[in-house]
């Protein structure tokens, strides 16, 4: 593996584990894509439907590269949806990199330790970018446009799952919130982008054809309200762990419900 420099995503997740007791379906680090209201029953269902979604957008049978692939719990259904030649997966995470070992391996993944804006990766060699929910972890969206676009092939593709925001918090609720969720996930404010923002950084990096989904609806409002129902029952995480979840949740939730943040489906080719 090549190691790269660090960012505040790695320690985030370093922080997380490999087993933290919120992820909808153990070893999904996704929010899911879901068909119905949140129920425990289509967690798992859910978040592999988000990869799956995603990876569909892709060439088959190419290179692929996967950017922040979590635990490689992905990977494998990757590599089953579009049987690429070939599998790199970038994590800036190296813990997450050997976590996912077997997963990796099942997928005849390559692992490679790495920054996303600034990709251990030859120019024009990748057919096809995934990432799903990390590039608002990146130090900067239109630096990792850029890159997509120096790795990717003329016609590869990038399909990526975000999340954005529709407006600024106003009121000092909506700020605490909105400042709490940053310091949280170590973000930087200029990762608040709008849907329309992040769809012109692609398009400024030379991208083409960029199409852009907000889907909300499939995906915060469902898993808000499933993490909710497991919190009211969750009695084997410590109690500090479930009251800073709680927290954190409300705040969420409120961001949702005011229509501050939303989620949003990504795909754009090099021309």
């Amino acid at each position: 593996m090549v190691k790269q420099d660090g960012n505040p995503a790695a320690r985030v997740y370093e922080s997380i584990g490999s087993d933290c007791f919120l992820a909808l379906a153990p070893g999904w680090l996704n929010l899911g894509l879901w068909e119905g209201p949140g129920s425990g029953s289509e967690a798992e269902a859910a978040c592999r439907r988000m990869v799956r979604t995603l990876a569909l957008a892709l060439p088959a049978g190419g290179t692929i590269l996967d950017v922040g692939n979590g635990l490689a719990t992905q990977d494998p259904l990757i590599a089953e949806a579009i049987r690429p030649r070939r599998l790199v997966a970038v994590n800036i995470t190296e813990w997450q990199l050997a976590a996912g070992r077997d997963r990796l391996r099942e997928a005849a993944a390559v692992p490679v330790a790495g920054d996303a804006v600034r990709l251990p990766i030859a120019d024009s060699t990748i057919d096809g970018v995934i990432s799903v929910e990390a590039a608002f972890h990146f130090r900067s969206r239109q630096a990792f446009f850029d890159e997509c676009y120096r790795v990717l092939r003329p016609g590869g593709a990038l399909s990526i799952s975000d999340i954005a925001i529709r407006r600024w918090p106003v009121s000092p609720g909506e700020v605490l919130a909105g400042l709490t969720q940053l310091r949280v996930f170590g973000l930087q404010r200029t990762m608040a982008m709008t849907p329309g923002q992040i769809a012109a950084a692609a398009r400024a990096a030379g991208l083409a054809e960029v199409q852009v989904t907000t889907c909300g609806d499939r995906v915060i409002a469902p898993a808000l309200r499933l993490t909710a129902q497991r919190l009211a029952s969750a009695t084997s995480a410590p109690a500090g762990q479930r009251a800073a979840a709680r927290l954190l949740l409300r705040q969420v939730d409120l961001l949702w419900r005011r229509r501050i943040i939303d989620y949003l489906l990504l795909r754009a080719v090099r021309p």
